[in-house]
């Protein structure tokens, strides 16, 4: 998490830096909001599938403790493969780059309407399907 905030923390720097007048550098305001909101939002569901994840992982190991499991069935059950680790890497990769070709073309096709949604939503579905196509070829 630190990394992200640092990260978002360096890209809006120049931002804030521009001190010039004059409209130099300028964001239409709807653009923003559609990107603030986006950002938003996927944080919001980064944030309560991480809770998700930890409170089931909790309940397993509770189980496995109250049923007595035997230590090596257990490190099998509970252990991540580091080739799990890799691929969301690559998964993130293509959705944040769904995201910004959907950005670019919702950008090139104003007017802000509901065929902008539907722009976003085909291009990550577009990213995620480009995501399990990697997957089924890195099995191979």
């Amino acid at each position: 998490m630190k990394k992200i905030i640092n990260i978002a923390l360096i890209v809006s720097a120049p931002v804030v830096a521009n001190a010039q007048g004059g409209d130099t550098f300028s964001v239409n305001e709807d653009v923003f909001n559609i990107c603030a909101t986006i950002f938003v939002v996927g944080l919001f569901m980064i944030f309560i599938l991480g809770i998700t994840k930890r409170v089931m992982d909790y309940r397993i190991k509770n189980k496995i403790v109250e049923k007595g499991i035997p230590e090596n069935i257990a490190s099998s059950i509970l252990q991540t493969s580091p080739k799990e680790n890799r691929n969301i890497n690559i998964k993130w990769f293509a959705l944040l780059a769904g995201i910004g070709v959907a950005l670019t073309i919702i950008y090139y096709t104003l007017p802000l309407g509901i065929h902008s949604l539907a722009i976003m939503s085909f291009c990550i579905a577009a990213s995620f399907l480009g995501y399990y196509f990697f997957l089924k070829q890195s099995e191979k």
